[in-house]
């Protein structure tokens, strides 16, 4: 008869020399932590994306400033410009806030660091400074879009999600670009 101590040690001894199933568990240990460099690197490639296309939304929309194409610009035609040419953002004219503020290069002041976002909590946005600019006077457009992480529970998107403890954001991120820019004169 043999002895129950001696049946789990011969168990164990098979079980150790035994090479079934060497590749599964490999996969179930390295496939979750590729899988997770994949799903941050596509997140950061959709941040980056967004970045560039608002910072060319805003670029072509200062060009058209500048050279009178858009004349007396508004917040809201400004705001549309920059959404027709950064066409990947979604919700492009509920997550954009514009301030534009004149500034003279001969006795400058500092902007404020305060960015201005949408507010999502807030029913009715504050007021921004929008200052509109004639002729050879220096201006400074700064933009600020807010977007949700495309993958908000895995990687990145869950440490900008996490990170951000402004209530305002509710789970958000803000991608900010400024422009500086002297509107040529048309006469």
């Amino acid at each position: 008869m043999t002895n129950p101590r001696q049946k789990s040690r011969a168990w164990l001894k098979r079980f150790r020399a035994s090479e079934d199933g060497n590749v599964t568990i490999e996969f179930v240990l390295v496939f979750p932590v590729f899988m997770l460099f994949f799903l941050m690197t596509y997140e950061s490639g959709i941040m980056s994306l967004r970045h560039v296309m608002l910072e060319r939304g805003v670029d072509i929309a200062v060009r058209d400033v500048r050279i009178g194409t858009i004349a007396n610009p508004t917040r809201e035609n400004l705001r549309d410009r920059i959404c027709e040419v950064a066409a990947i953002i979604p919700d492009c004219t509920n997550q954009l806030e514009l301030e534009m503020v004149r500034r003279n290069p001969r006795s400058w002041t500092q902007m404020s660091n305060v960015i201005r976002c949408i507010d999502r909590d807030a029913e009715v946005q504050p007021v921004v400074q929008f200052t509109n600019g004639t002729s050879n006077e220096l201006l400074i457009l700064r933009v600020c879009a807010r977007f949700d992480p495309v993958l908000p529970t895995t990687g990145l998107g869950k440490a900008v999600a996490e990170s951000n403890d402004n209530p305002a954001a509710k789970g958000s991120y803000a991608l900010v670009t400024t422009a500086a820019f002297v509107i040529e004169p048309f006469q």
